[in-house]
C-alpha cells in the first residue's frame, strides 16, 4: 500500500504540470500522455482502494470478503484505457489531416521530465507484489506511459529540428496503440477471473488424473478450478469412491489424500470435495465432466 501511495503522489503532481504544458503548447501528444497519466492516477487510486477493501474480513452475505475488488479495479482500468484511447485516436486522425502549430521545444522538455518521473515510479512500484493482478495493472499503466513519453520526446525533437507538426499526431497514434494493447491484457486477464475460467497454468486433465490415481477413488466429475483473486485458486469436485470406504470409516483418509495431492502437485490450498458412493450418480441430473 505504501509503495502505491508514493507512486500515486509522484504521478499526480506531474499530471497537473503536463496538462498546463499541453494547453500552452497546443500539443495533442501531450494531451494524449496526460490522458494516459490520468489513467495511471486512476489505476493507482483504484489499486489503493482495492487493496484496502480486499483486506476486510468475510462476514454475513460477503462470504469471500472483498477479495474480488482488485479484479474489478483491474477491469475498470482496462475500460478506462479504451475510452481515452478512442477519444485521443479520433483527435489524432483529425490533426494528422489538418495539423496544428505545436511548441516542439516544450513537448520535448515535458516528455523528458515525464520519462524521468515514470522511470522513478517504475522502480518504486517494481518492489510491490506484481502477482497481484490489480498491482500488475497499475505497473503496466506506468511502463506503457514510460514508453509513450519516450515517443513523445522523439516527436518533440522532430518538430524542433524539422518543423514537421504531424509528428505530434503520429506520436499520439502510437500512444493510442500502446494504451489499447495494455487495456487488452487487463480486460482479458480480469475477464477470465470474473468468468471463473481455470487458470492458464492449471491443466484440468492432469488434475483429474492425479486425483483419480489415489487409492479407492473410482472417478472424478464436476471438477471446477477458478481464481478467486490473484494468487488465490479454489477447486471443487465430486469424487466417487469405493462403497466400502463409507462402511469402514476410510472416507476421511481419502479426503486427506485428495487435499495433500492438490497442495503438493498444484499448490491449491482451498478445495471442497463431495465424496460419493457409486450409486449416487443416479441422483445427479446434471453431471459435468
Amino acid at each position: 500500500m505504501r509503495l502505491v501511495l508514493i507512486t500515486l503522489a509522484l504521478l499526480a503532481l506531474f499530471l497537473v504540470t503536463e496538462v498546463v504544458a499541453a494547453v500552452l503548447g497546443d500539443s495533442l501528444v501531450l494531451y494524449a500522455d496526460a490522458g494516459h497519466m490520468i489513467t495511471d492516477v486512476a489505476a493507482l487510486s483504484l489499486s489503493a482502494w482495492a487493496i484496502k477493501l480486499a483486506r476486510k474480513p468475510a462476514h454475513e452475505r460477503w462470504t469471500y470478503g472483498f477479495k474480488r475488488a482488485e479484479i474489478l479495479a483491474a477491469a475498470a482500468n482496462g475500460v478506462l484505457l479504451v475510452v481515452i484511447a478512442v477519444l485521443i485516436g479520433v483527435e489524432a486522425v483529425e490533426r494528422l489531416i489538418s495539423p496544428h502549430d505545436v511548441a516542439g521545444g516544450l513537448v520535448l522538455v515535458v516528455a523528458l521530465i515525464g520519462a524521468a518521473i515514470n522511470l522513478v515510479a517504475v522502480r518504486v512500484l517494481a518492489r510491490a507484489n506484481r502477482r497481484n493482478l490489480n498491482l500488475r495493472a497499475a505497473f503496466a499503466h506506468i511502463v506503457t506511459d514510460l514508453y509513450a513519453f519516450l515517443g513523445t520526446a522523439i516527436s518533440g525533437l522532430v518538430i524542433v529540428l524539422a518543423h514537421w507538426e504531424r509528428a505530434d499526431s503520429i506520436a499520439s497514434i502510437l500512444v493510442v496503440f500502446l494504451m489499447l494493447w495494455t487495456s487488452w491484457g487487463l480486460l482479458r486477464d480480469s475477464g477470465r477471473i470474473l468468468l471463473q475460467a481455470a487458470p492458464d497454468d492449471i491443466d484440468l486433465n492432469e488434475v483429474r488424473k492425479q486425483l483419480a490415481d489415489i487409492a479407492d477413488v473410482l472417478d472424478v466429475h464436476d471438477l471446477h478450478v477458478w481464481t478467486l483473486s490473484s494468487g488465490s485458486i479454489t477447486l471443487s469436485a465430486h469424487v466417487i469412491v469405493e462403497n466400502r470406504c463409507f462402511d469402514t470409516g476410510h472416507a476421511p483418509q481419502i479426503l486427506d489424500a485428495l487435499q495433500t495431492c492438490l497442495v503438493g502437485q498444484f499448490g491449491i490450498t482451498h478445495s471442497t470435495f463431495q465424496l460419493e458412493p457409486t450409486s449416487h450418480t443416479s441422483h445427479e441430473s446434471d453431471i459435468h465432466p
